[in-house]
């Protein structure tokens, strides 16, 4: 049965974040990546409770972390993979070893947006979406999560960045 409540702060799923800084990354993180944190928390609240694109972002805008973020860049995120979920879903699944509706949330939104961020957004390094996704893995996800997304990912970058990467070689 499905319940009809107004939406709020209070009724939104939330990622636990480890007190720690990322690795290597002390100190102050980007506007990019807090854009990426805020996409990845929505993309979770998606996957766990549903809800409209126009919902998710205006819950978002109303965090603290908000206002220190590239608002654009987390809409063009959010938006991006809410509009491509079945196409990402069918780039991601043939580099897993199990269904995608197996992985936890926190990978699933991870691979998501990664994923998105390869395909759609070419003037961002291969390695440092790669990179971007391993450390949301490792702040928000499970113990060896981080692994699990890097190898994906790396199998997938191979595939949707192979100019990019042929011609570092």
């Amino acid at each position: 049965m499905t319940q009809t409540k107004p939406a709020n702060k209070s009724s939104t799923p939330s990622l636990k974040q480890s007190t720690g800084h990322p690795a290597g990354k002390p100190g102050r993180k980007t506007r990019r990546r807090r854009s990426r944190e805020l996409a990845l928390q929505g993309l979770y609240q998606w996957r766990v409770a549903g809800g409209t694109v126009e919902a998710i972002e205006a819950q978002l805008r109303e965090t603290n972390e908000f206002p220190r973020t590239d608002e654009e860049y987390l809409s063009v995120l959010l938006r991006g993979v809410l509009a491509n979920v079945s196409e990402l879903e069918k780039e991601i699944q043939p580099h897993l070893d199990r269904p995608l509706k197996e992985l936890s949330p926190v990978e699933v939104a991870i691979l998501l947006l990664s994923t998105h961020e390869l395909a759609s957004h070419l003037e961002m390094p291969y390695r440092a979406v790669i990179n971007e996704a391993v450390e949301l893995a490792k702040t928000y996800g499970g113990t060896d999560g981080h692994k699990y997304v890097n190898g994906v990912l790396d199998k997938l970058a191979a595939k949707l960045r192979t100019v990019e990467i042929n011609a570092k070689m």
